[in-house]
């Protein structure tokens, strides 16, 4: 890794500070109130470029890599926006990444021009009620038609659904108990969002409420051959490819909370006066500030090396998970100690830091929980025994 300045890295970071100036703290209180979701700050992500960065520039996008997209993530959610920011944008900013390493030709040519602009809204649906991080039992299928297939099941914690014109579906094309391996038999399928045969229900959630969370009711939906993300059956391949970057991306959104926490808490521990001074002046203040800073320096430290191991084709296992996990501690710790800091004042919406409270607590269970970190670890760095 080089820590030396680079010149691309601090333009993108310039260049999305400036884009979220009109985009406030009081903006996001505001939809996130409302459950509105956030057009005009979308319309300004596709404006300034930065939906399909991680596009190949022959399908129209940046052709930039994973640290690239973290960037840009993490000073969209330190500028205040948070999740309700970040969970707008993501899919455009990366979630196109299964079709762009396993589509056909056909498939890319036909969707992936249209995703610079902001003209293609698609969701994720993988996670079922009965099958959260035990993708392989998933029970959603896929039944073989003339020219395609026809799909019926139940999906869960379904972002942007409400918005979405077509969502990356993984279903099962052979039941698992006739599978050799529980990683077999299941498809990735590029399926349009047809009201006619699903049924979308909001879920009402603690936070992150200017982006609708869904459950889908699938029943016989049609999907064509041609919208099939790589190969019959080996769908979960196809999945896992992005899962690491993922996770890099995520954390990115995590840090930039904590960010967002502590310079709140930084700016009201100068301002408040009590006794006749600041209470920054105390120890009992300034220290959890100082380190709270101190562990999401640590946990960027993680994301980075994991980012650049990636896109430098190495192996970051390892290093995505870890810098998952410490991510997401710290930004809840920054949150916490904000509120804190406040006082009383925190526990109110006037200070926001209450929202950032809530949207930090959500990066400890997604995109993955904290115990599926370390069970990962155990098992595949410590060669512990499997777990589950």
């Amino acid at each position: 890794m080089d820590f030396a300045q680079n010149s691309l890295h601090d333009d993108i970071r310039a260049a999305v500070r400036d884009m979220m100036e009109p985009f406030d703290d009081q903006y996001w209180m505001e939809h996130d109130n409302s459950k509105e979701f956030p057009w005009e700050f979308y319309n300004a992500v596709a404006k300034a470029g930065w939906l399909g960065i991680t596009i190949p520039e022959e399908y129209g996008g940046g052709g930039l890599g994973v640290t690239e997209a973290a960037i840009v993530e993490h000073e969209i959610s330190a500028s205040g926006g948070g999740m309700n920011a970040c969970s707008a944008v993501h899919i455009g900013i990366f979630g196109f990444d299964p079709i762009i390493r396993h589509g056909s030709e056909d498939l890319k040519r036909r969707f992936l021009p249209r995703v610079p602009n902001g003209d293609l809204h698609i969701s994720f649906a993988v996670t079922e009620p009965d099958a959260g991080t035990d993708t392989t039992g998933i029970t959603t299928f896929a039944r073989k038609v003339d020219g395609g297939f026809r799909v019926s099941g139940k999906k869960v914690w379904i972002t942007k659904a409400k918005e979405a014109e077509r969502m990356l579906l993984l279903v099962r094309t052979t039941k698992r108990e006739e599978c050799a391996k529980r990683t077999d038999g299941m498809t990735l399928l590029f399926a349009e969002m047809d009201p006619d045969h699903v049924q979308i229900r909001e879920i009402p959630k603690l936070g992150r409420n200017a982006v609708d969370t869904n459950e889908l009711f699938i029943d016989d939906l049609f999907v064509a051959d041609e919208d099939v993300v790589g190969e019959v059956g080996k769908g979960f391949r196809a999945i896992l490819a992005g899962l690491n970057a993922e996770r890099i991306i995520a954390s990115n959104a995590a840090t930039g909370i904590g960010r967002a926490a502590i310079r709140r808490a930084t700016s009201y521990a100068n301002e408040r006066q009590v006794f006749g001074r600041p209470i920054g002046q105390n120890q009992a203040v300034a220290h959890p500030i100082a380190e709270a800073m101190m562990r999401l320096d640590a946990a960027q430290l993680m994301i980075d090396k994991a980012a650049w191991l990636l896109d430098n084709g190495y192996d970051c296992g390892k290093e995505a998970n870890e810098g998952k996990y410490l991510a997401a501690d710290a930004a809840f710790k920054a949150a916490d100690v904000a509120i804190q800091v406040h006082g009383g004042y925190g526990y109110g919406k006037e200070f926001h830091v209450e929202r950032y409270f809530r949207e930090a607590r959500l990066k400890r269970i997604a995109p993955i929980t904290q115990e599926m970190v370390l069970n990962y670890l155990a098992e595949h760095v410590l060669g512990l025994p499997r777990s589950y």
